[in-house]
């Protein structure tokens, strides 16, 4: 046989070898294919649901439906028990559900009877993913399930946290200066703004001011033309003579009395008339004090002198904010003219929400900064609401702010800064850490090539830590820059939240 027969039967053997190799892993492959798919199958029987949504288990002719159910309250376990598909007494059945989660913690869960169904006596806390564990006894028998409920969790080996520059920190107590912005706007201080009426109806003469007018208190602000102010000075000019002229009439009874020339019955009359008098001069006099007049402008009033003219006058320093008043209108009594203020200090009315409460205290030092303005003013919180709002879900807090110079307009947004405080926190995070997944403020805890979506409740930040109420205990590994890869690649697996 020459060489050529040779290698033609060597070529012949190594290409009979390759095509056997190539045979025998495809038919490995498919054997681990199906494998898998009788793995799905599997599943997919355990995942059978229950007429009330929940995963159906079974153990025989007994069933257990399990829910987690969370509508309206905290989310907490709903079992129903069946038998032969049809529901039974759960008083028979004495059912726990251990929940392991990533870390080690298990939660011991503990049901009884409510209604046609089986309570859970703990919240389910999220996150729900964990490896659940089910035990019941009916009956002398004993039943036991596992299965697993996954979500909110990514698998990143070390190298690809590396590569992505994810990096891990371990929570833990900071000592940290709290900044708090709020926002807020400037409004007027409304114990130094008046409304001027005219308190009686009249036809407008003159008017003297106008809108961003400065005005000092009592200053002639316009003036009315009145028939009733007419009629309530000529009544108090009566009153006045009516009044000289009974004290007249008594002194001159009196003397005659004291005489024995007149008898004491016209001495009490008298008497008598001079008290009536000086209660219905009184009267009169009262009436145009309430309206805003003077001793003097009583005194011009005993003269004589323009009986229905009517002075509107400032009650106070400040601006003309509001002016509904014009030359020849006739207007009401409880017309709204002039709205006078004192722009010498404004209130910043700060939105404090619900979570920041507890940051905010009365005499509090805070910094007020207008980024349109470039300005900035420090002042002490005077007020915080008692209540929190319905909708807004946030109380509303003042701070006087001086305003000599008339910056601080009202209407004006600015942002309310909290004096800076040193405090300590049991456990805080980056700032950078904190993501959104669903509703939830979360960060991604780390246990080993796992990350975990962990829901927290947040409390103060300084911009560079945040404080942590709840959620997250110390010690825990948690990544703390670019945490937005893991939440990528959340978005990407679809987690889902079926219970």
């Amino acid at each position: 046989m020459n060489s050529k027969k040779i290698m033609a039967v060597a070529t012949v053997l190594l290409v009979g070898i390759v095509l056997a190799l190539t045979i025998l892993r495809t038919e490995k492959t498919s054997t681990v294919n199906e494998s898998h798919e009788e793995e799905k199958e599997r599943a997919g029987e355990k995942a059978v649901k229950g007429p009330h949504g929940g995963g159906l288990l079974s153990d025989g002719d007994f069933q257990i439906e399990l829910t987690i159910y969370e509508r309206g309250v905290p989310p907490q376990f709903r079992a129903y028990p069946f038998e032969k598909g049809k529901p039974i007494d759960p008083g028979e059945v004495r059912l726990t559900v251990a929940l392991h989660r990533l870390g080690g913690r298990v939660d011991e869960i503990r049901f009884q009877k409510e209604g046609d169904y089986l309570r859970g006596d703990q919240t389910v806390e999220e996150p729900h993913s964990f490896d659940v564990k089910v035990v019941s006894e009916r009956k002398g028998k004993s039943s036991q399930w596992q299965y697993s409920q996954v979500e909110g969790r990514v698998e990143m080996a070390p190298e690809a946290v590396k590569a992505a520059g994810i990096e891990i920190e371990t929570a833990g107590p900071v000592r940290m200066k709290t900044i708090l912005d709020l926002p807020g706007e400037i409004v007027l201080n409304k114990n130094k703004v008046a409304h001027v009426v005219p308190r009686l109806s009249g036809v407008v003469t003159e008017v003297r001011k106008n809108l961003s007018d400065k005005v000092k208190k009592g200053e002639v602000l316009a003036v009315l033309e009145s028939r009733e102010l007419a009629d309530l000075k000529s009544n108090y000019l009566a009153s006045a003579q009516q009044a000289e002229l009974s004290r007249a009439t008594f002194k001159r009874e009196k003397q005659l009395f004291e005489k024995k020339i007149s008898p004491e019955q016209e001495f009490l009359a008298a008497k008598q008339a001079l008290a009536q008098a000086e209660i219905g001069f009184k009267a009169a006099t009262e009436k145009l004090l309430a309206l805003g007049l003077s001793r003097n402008d009583l005194d011009n009033v005993s003269k004589g002198e323009g009986l229905a003219r009517y002075e509107l006058r400032a009650p106070l320093n400040g601006v003309v904010i509001e002016k509904r008043i014009t030359v020849g209108e006739a207007i009401k009594e409880d017309a709204d003219i002039f709205v006078i203020a004192d722009l010498s200090t404004v209130w910043g009315d700060i939105t404090v929400y619900a979570k920041d409460l507890r940051a905010v205290r009365l005499g509090q030092t805070v910094t007020v900064r207008s980024k349109e303005l470039g300005e900035e003013a420090t002042g002490k919180i005077s007020f915080i609401g008692p209540l929190v709002g319905e909708r807004s879900r946030a109380a509303s807090a003042h701070v006087d702010i001086p305003n000599p110079k008339g910056l601080w307009r009202p209407g004006l947004f600015v942002t309310v800064e909290l004096a800076q405080e040193e405090v300590p926190t049991a456990v805080a995070i980056s700032a950078e850490a904190i993501q959104t997944f669903r509703d939830w403020n979360v960060v991604f805890v780390q246990y080993g090539d796992q990350f975990e979506a962990r829901p927290l409740e947040l409390g103060r930040s300084d911009g560079k830590w945040v404080e942590v109420v709840s959620g997250l205990s110390p010690g825990e590994k948690y990544a703390a820059k670019n945490s937005f890869v893991l939440k990528a690649d959340l978005g990407k697996s679809g987690a889902s939240h079926d219970h």
